[in-house]
């Protein structure tokens, strides 16, 4: 682990190396390459000093500043410059260190990232505003005119826009470790193209017979490309350096231009900025364009992994090619392999005859009116297995409106049918329990009583006739303490069956209690109900085949009521009770109306 510096050799770390390094490199920018005004066409310092500002604690700035100071007075007088103009540039120098940094952390209140778009844009305008402030600076203090602003805005925004990015982002890569865990292969790669792009610069700007200054661009996009926003930042500097020393010098196409000092310095700054403002956003871009591809990918791994877990697959329907692309996950669904050319009419007939039909016309509403679909069917699968399917799906349409693709989902839902049907029947079955005497089969009193009270309000509504029968076996208790209890249940329910094969499907029977019935019959005039009645009465009466089972004979007494008006179902049951008694009364075996 290792230990952190204390403050004290912190402070002279970075004292040194912003001294050292902008010393060095203001003097050999002031001596290689001077433009109009003793103004270097690019003033690399610039840019080393903004990245060291950028990558050192903020504890450690103004020893930065002070060395800086320093650096740049004792260049420039080393280099002939009276020490009231030094001290002016230093002036000015400082003024663009504090201008972009305070611009650039405005924007980024954590580490400045070169790798996103927007965040190079910042830093660009960043460097622009900045070099254009000093240089106003530099101006008014050395009285100097408009060729000598716009020459120091373009040398120092160059510095800060070439130098400051590599320097950032290989710091960072090697405080992160990137370039220790880097493989081999990748490190050789980035040496050979940086490599290649200084020799191409160095080879272009060498000689003026060919106009060949594309080269070098060329050179520095295929290293954004391979390398990312490092290798456009370092490729950027490598030219840079390259061609102002020998454009300095009297080589290139650019210094043979042969039209004085200034114009070629101005050439060459347009020149590097044009290449600049191509190749690091487009190394932003791509990395952006990477990362979403990553994202693209893992989302597509994601989507795959989820359709396959749920049984869902999708697919699209190209409308004006009349094509369909299927999903692997939909191939599954219908017994294919993946991969395997379909098409929509193939698509289609995999659905049963009776399904088809409904598909197509799903799929062609869909088209007409543009709205969302969802259709249910069945499919026979290459293995021959029938499945139960469920499609989701959506209208892609063009620019004007018109539909061009279909897109939806489809999904195994055999198992979900299956178990509805299982719910449904076992919910049926549940019902039938709740609303049937275990003992006959009959409707037990609760869904007569239901039964009753629906019958009643459709003849209160519509003013259908309806009479209700109540009928009791005669001397049952007799019958279970002679006979004993399991004779009498056979009787109840002998007595159940008999009646209700005596009533026609609208009418019903049901046990009321004991050895009670109700008949419910619906649509009778008050004849029919009183002959349907005594037929009731009549069939258990003679009822052969019980009595060869060894059952007793058994009659029923009856009670009838004609619905007249009743606004309960318990008024019109009493009615048919109060005639029940009277039959009873009478001798039994017999039916009596109820007044």
């Amino acid at each position: 682990m290792t230990r952190p510096l204390s403050p004290r050799v912190e402070a002279v770390f970075w004292f040194l190396l912003t001294a050292t390094g902008y010393f060095l490199l203001a003097s050999l920018s002031l001596y290689a390459t001077k433009g109009a005004d003793n103004i270097a066409a690019v003033w690399p310092p610039s840019g080393y000093f903004l990245a060291l500002l950028l990558l050192m604690p903020s504890r450690q700035r103004i020893v930065a500043f002070v060395a800086m100071a320093g650096a740049s007075v004792g260049a420039n007088m080393i280099e002939g410059v009276p020490a009231a103009a030094a001290a002016a540039y230093t002036v000015a120098n400082t003024a663009e260190a504090i201008i972009a940094l305070w611009l650039v952390r405005r924007h980024n209140a954590g580490e400045m990232s070169f790798m996103a778009p927007r965040a190079v844009g910042r830093f660009c305008i960043a460097a622009l505003i900045a070099s254009a402030a000093s240089a106003v600076i530099a101006t008014l203090l050395t009285r100097n005119g408009f060729d000598f602003l716009l020459s120091w805005m373009t040398t120092v925004g160059l510095g800060m826009l070439i130098v400051t990015p590599p320097i950032v982002m290989l710091a960072r890569m090697v405080g992160s470790n990137a370039l220790n865990n880097a493989s081999t292969a990748m490190k050789l790669e980035g040496i050979a193209l940086l490599t290649i792009a200084a020799f191409i610069t160095g080879a272009s700007f060498a000689q003026s017979d060919f106009p060949v200054t594309f080269l070098p661009c060329v050179a520095v996009i295929v290293a954004a490309y391979r390398l990312g926003p490092f290798g456009a930042a370092a490729g950027m500097l490598i030219v840079a350096i390259i061609a102002s020393l020998l454009t300095g010098q009297g080589y290139g196409p650019i210094a043979a231009m042969d039209q004085g000092q200034k114009v070629e310095v101005l050439f060459l700054q347009f020149y590097l900025v044009t290449m600049l403002f191509i190749a690091l956003p487009l190394a932003a871009l791509l990395v952006v364009q990477r990362r979403l591809a990553k994202r693209l990918e893992q989302s597509n791994r994601w989507l795959l992994q989820a359709e396959a877990a749920a049984l869902v697959g999708h697919w699209r329907v190209d409308l004006v090619g009349w094509t369909i692309t299927w999903s692997d996950q939909t191939y599954r669904v219908h017994g294919l392999q993946p991969g395997m050319p379909v098409d929509v009419d193939y698509s289609v007939e995999q659905y049963l005859p009776d399904d088809r039909v409904a598909v197509r016309k799903a799929l062609e509403e869909a088209v007409r009116s543009g709205e969302p679909f969802v259709f249910q069917g069945r499919i026979r699968r290459a293995d021959g297995e029938i499945r139960y399917v469920k499609s989701h799906g959506s209208i892609e349409k063009g620019r004007r409106g018109k539909a061009v693709g279909i897109f939806g989902t489809v999904q195994d839902v055999t198992d979900t049918v299956e178990n509805a049907r299982i719910l449904e029947s076992a919910r049926s079955a549940a019902e039938r329990i709740a609303n049937t005497d275990m003992l006959t089969g009959l409707p037990n009193r609760r869904h007569t009583l239901a039964f009753l009270d629906q019958a009643l309000r459709r003849a209160v509504q519509d003013g259908a006739p309806l009479a209700v029968a109540i009928f009791d076996i005669d001397h049952f208790k007799a019958i279970n303490d002679q006979h004993g209890h399991a004779a009498g249940d056979e009787v109840i329910r002998r007595v159940g069956q008999r009646a209700k094969a005596s009533l026609r499907d609208d009418d019903m029977v049901g046990r009321y209690g004991g050895e009670e019935f109700v008949c419910i019959l619906q649509g009778r005039s008050a004849l029919s109900a009183e002959l349907v009645a005594e037929r009731v009465r009549k069939a258990v009466h003679a009822d052969a085949e019980g009595v060869a089972a060894g059952l007793p004979a058994v009659t029923v007494s009856i009670g009838l009521a004609i619905f007249a008006g009743e606004a309960s179902i318990e008024d019109l049951l009493q009615r048919a009770d109060k005639a029940l008694y009277t039959a009873k009364r009478e001798g039994r075996n017999r039916l009596r109306m109820a007044a």
